[in-house]
C-alpha cells in the first residue's frame, strides 16, 4: 500500500493516478476538510468565493489538460481596459488604463471544483482526515507512520509543503542533511497571505461603469477583482490584503478594508451582504515560522525534491517541488503526475 501524506492537489491527483492503475493507497490528512491551499468558501445564492488558489493562464498546460480530462470548464478573468489604482497613501486611487495582458483564467464552480471532482473519483473510506502525522520510520521491507492512528506501507509520498515536513514530522533514520536544509528554507507559497472578498446582491461596478479591479500600494486591500461566476448570476469582489494586518483583530482589518474600498468604489460598496477573510498564517497546515527571511518561492523546484529516498520507499511531491511553475496549481498538478509515475513505474517493475 502506498501511503500519500496531504490531501490538497498533489495528494488527491497522485492518488487518482494510483486508482486508474489498480494501486492501493491511503491518503492522511491532518485538516478536518480536502484541498489544502485549495479553499474555495460556497454559501447559498452567493458567488463561491476564493480564499486560496484561484488564477492560472494559459502556460499553466497541466493543470489546463486535467481540467479537460475531468470535463471541468474555465473561463476568463473579468478585468476591462482600466483599473484603479493607488501609488500611495497620500493619493487617492485613480483610473488607470492598463497595456494587454496574458490572460488569467479560473475554474468553474470555484477553484475546489476540482478538488471535489477528484475526491469523487476515490473511495472515500482512502481519504483519511484529522490524521496528523508525526513520525515515519524506514525498516527494510516497509514504512511505517505514526499519526493520529498508525498506518504500514510500502512507499509514502510527502505530498505537503517540504518546509511543513521538515519541521513537523521526525524521520528514522533521519533525512539527510542536504535535503533537511533545503526543505526548512523552501517558502511556501501563500503561507503569509490574506485573502478577502465581499459579496454582493448586485454588480454595482457594472450598474455604475466603473472598473472592479483596483491595485493599490496604500493598503490594507493591494489588488481586488471582480469575482463574479462565469454567468454573472452571482456577484462579489475578491483580493488580497497586506500582510502586515495580521496583526490587526478581524474586525479591525474589515472596519480598515471597508474604509477603503468606499473611498475607491464609493457608497455602494457599503451594500455587500458577506465579508470573509483568510489568514493562511493562522492555518497551521499551511504556515510554519521560518528563523530566516524567506524570499517568495525560494527554493521551490530545487533539483532535490525530483530524487527519492530509503530505496524509493519516500517521494516527494507538492507544488513546491514541481521542476516547472513551483508553488503553483500547475506545479502541483506535474509534481502529482511525474511522482505517480514512478510509483507506478516501479510496481510494474519496467
Amino acid at each position: 500500500m502506498i501511503l500519500i501524506i496531504g490531501a490538497g492537489l498533489s495528494g488527491l491527483l497522485t492518488a487518482y493516478h494510483l486508482k486508474k492503475e489498480g494501486i492501493p493507497f491511503k491518503i492522511l490528512e491532518a485538516r478536518d476538510r480536502i484541498g489544502g491551499r485549495i479553499h474555495t468558501v460556497y454559501k447559498t445564492n452567493e458567488a463561491p468565493v476564493e480564499m486560496g488558489a484561484t488564477w492560472f493562464t494559459s502556460q499553466h498546460t497541466y493543470l489546463r489538460s486535467l481540467l479537460e480530462e475531468l470535463g471541468i470548464n474555465y473561463f476568463e478573468q473579468h478585468m476591462g481596459s482600466k483599473v484603479f489604482y493607488q501609488p500611495s497613501s497620500a493619493q487617492p486611487p485613480q483610473l488607470v488604463t492598463i497595456p494587454n495582458e496574458s490572460t488569467s483564467y479560473r475554474i468553474s464552480g470555484g477553484t475546489s471544483n476540482l478538488i471535489n471532482t477528484l475526491f469523487s473519483t476515490l473511495d472515500p473510506n482512502n481519504v483519511l482526515l484529522n490524521q496528523t502525522v508525526k513520525k515515519i520510520s524506514f525498516e527494510e521491507n516497509s514504512v511505517l507512520v505514526e499519526a493520529t492512528e498508525n498506518f504500514k506501507a510500502t512507499k509514502v509520498v510527502l505530498a505537503l509543503p517540504p518546509k511543513l515536513w521538515s519541521k513537523n514530522i521526525l524521520f528514522t533514520p533521519s533525512l539527510p542533511s542536504s535535503l533537511m536544509s533545503i526543505a526548512t528554507e523552501t517558502h511556501t507559497w501563500m503561507e503569509d497571505s490574506i485573502k478577502v472578498a465581499l459579496t454582493f446582491e448586485a454588480p454595482f461596478w457594472e450598474q455604475e461603469n466603473i472598473p472592479a479591479t483596483l491595485f493599490s500600494n496604500a493598503g490594507p486591500v493591494t489588488e481586488f477583482y471582480d469575482h463574479c461566476d462565469p454567468k454573472r448570476s452571482v456577484f462579489a469582489l475578491c483580493g488580497f490584503i497586506n500582510a502586515a494586518y495580521k496583526q490587526f483583530s478581524n474586525a479591525e482589518r474589515q472596519e480598515a478594508v471597508i474604509k477603503q474600498l468606499k473611498n475607491t468604489y464609493g457608497s455602494r460598496v457599503l451594500e455587500y451582504v458577506t465579508y470573509q477573510e483568510c489568514l493562511w498564517n493562522k492555518e497551521e497546515y499551511t504556515f510554519k515560522a521560518s528563523e530566516d527571511f524567506l524570499f517568495p518561492h525560494q527554493n521551490n523546484g530545487n533539483p532535490i525534491f525530483s530524487n527519492s529516498f530509503f530505496n524509493e520507499k519516500l517521494l516527494i511531491s507538492s507544488s513546491e517541488s514541481a521542476l516547472e511553475f513551483p508553488g503553483y496549481m500547475n506545479g502541483a498538478v506535474l509534481a502529482a503526475t511525474v511522482t505517480a509515475k514512478k510509483i507506478i513505474t516501479a510496481q510494474q517493475g519496467i
